[in-house]
């Protein structure tokens, strides 16, 4: 549910939640069970209608049958991403990047490009499935958690527009894109404020750039106020 919910966050949110619950809405009570007991032929039928902004019918059904077939191999997503996940590892980057191979190469196409299947190795930022991994990592009033194994000091920000315009204006990076380079000079200025947790900012932070009623450009001026009188 976690993944399938990430992958289409993007866009506007009314029509985020109107995608996911298409999708969910026609799995029942249990995703997993689902893809497990649904055959490829009757994934295409049930999806065949689906779009959510430029992600395909055809894209979503082969990435639902990729992730049919790692459940099937590994039991379940936190095994397959655990298969990757090692001690001296400073980030989840390397395990994301195999977790991401082994959709891929689940995926019908091998290589054929998939917008559901980024990699960090390719130079994304990853920000969809780096937001699965805070959900399933982190546990608070915000994210789920379950995956309490991978420790949250790993994990890296989920960057979006929102994030990467805070972070250069806080100064957290000077990427002028988006990409996993600026995801992790953020998370590593943000590490320097919470190493045991960096990633706990991305929903306060983000959600001053979607909220209506939100006012980001009285935080910024106050935060600069606050940057300058500390340098004086």
């Amino acid at each position: 549910m976690a993944l399938i919910a990430s992958s289409l966050a993007y866009g506007r949110v009314a029509q985020i939640l109107g995608s996911v619950s298409a999708v969910l809405g026609r799995m029942g009570p249990s995703p997993y069970e689902f893809l497990l007991s649904t055959p490829p032929d009757s994934l295409w039928l049930c999806f065949s209608s689906f779009k959510h902004r430029f992600t395909t019918s055809h894209e979503l059904v082969e990435f639902l049958i990729a992730t049919r077939r790692v459940l099937s191999r590994y039991g379940s997503l936190r095994e397959c991403f655990g298969a990757g996940l090692k001690d001296g590892d400073e980030t989840v980057l390397p395990a994301l990047e195999r977790f991401v191979d082994e959709l891929r190469a689940a995926h019908k196409g091998g290589g054929v490009f998939n917008s559901l299947l980024p990699s960090p190795r390719l130079g994304s930022a990853c920000k969809r499935l780096n937001l699965f991994l805070r959900w399933m990592v982190r546990e608070d009033d915000v994210d789920p958690g379950g995956w309490h194994d991978v420790s949250p000091s790993r994990l890296v920000m989920p960057v979006d527009t929102h994030i990467h315009r805070m972070g250069l204006a806080l100064r957290l990076t000077d990427r002028k894109s988006p990409d996993i380079r600026c995801a992790l000079e953020i998370t590593e200025a943000l590490r320097g404020l919470a190493p045991e947790d960096p990633v706990r900012y991305d929903f306060a932070l983000t959600r001053l750039g979607i909220r209506e009623d939100a006012d980001p450009e009285s935080f910024l001026d106050e935060c600069k106020r606050n940057g300058n009188e500390a340098h004086a």
